[in-house]
């Protein structure tokens, strides 16, 4: 089943990758948890493994995936935070009743509830969003140049000065387009 939906793309902050899960938001939009299912794939993946998801959930998961992308996006122009937006990130945040463990390698885990183990996961993510938009974390948000995909991303590169949500995908498409340009603009030997 996982093979035909598109591969996550993954970074290391959780609340810009979970925005990720829908990327090209400016071109042919890609919906990376169309189902349920795919929502708790996704959890999982991050650290957040919980055993099943309602559509109702996914609704939420969406809204709040929504409103973290519109409150990075004006903390990374320095525009005032959407209310709408700081209200479902902070309610998702106050649902959520997650504790953070230490592991004996020494490494922060989420454990999750057992009731209501959906909203606990969102309401890591949405504590975790706002911990870069609040600017708690090292590093700043920015938006990607490439011009149909403008995710948010958080920047943790020395300089700060990172363009592309993902070098692999933006970054790489951006490059091969000017490289493309250059080749057809260049003079050729028969001229």
């Amino acid at each position: 089943m996982r093979g035909e939906f598109p591969d996550f793309r993954l970074g290391s902050v959780l609340a810009t990758s979970f925005t990720g899960t829908l990327s090209e938001r400016h071109g042919e939009a890609v919906e990376r948890i169309p189902t349920p299912r795919r929502l708790v794939d996704w959890l999982g993946v991050n650290g957040l493994a919980v055993d099943s998801c309602t559509t109702a959930q996914l609704d939420v998961a969406r809204r709040l995936r929504e409103s973290i992308h519109a409150a990075a996006t004006a903390a990374a122009l320095q525009d005032p935070l959407p209310a709408s937006a700081v209200r479902i990130i902070n309610d998702c945040s106050t649902r959520g009743r997650a504790s953070a463990i230490l592991t004996p390698e020494g490494e922060r885990r989420w454990r999750l509830g057992s009731a209501s183990c959906v909203e606990d996961a969102l309401g890591v993510i949405a504590a975790d969003a706002i911990g870069i938009i609040a600017g708690e974390r090292d590093g700043k948000l920015a938006l990607c140049a490439s011009p149909t995909c403008r995710a948010a991303f958080f920047d943790t590169s020395r300089s700060r000065t990172r363009k592309w949500c993902d070098m692999n995908t933006c970054g790489n498409r951006q490059k091969k387009a000017r490289f493309m340009a250059k080749q057809r603009d260049r003079p050729t030997s028969a001229e």
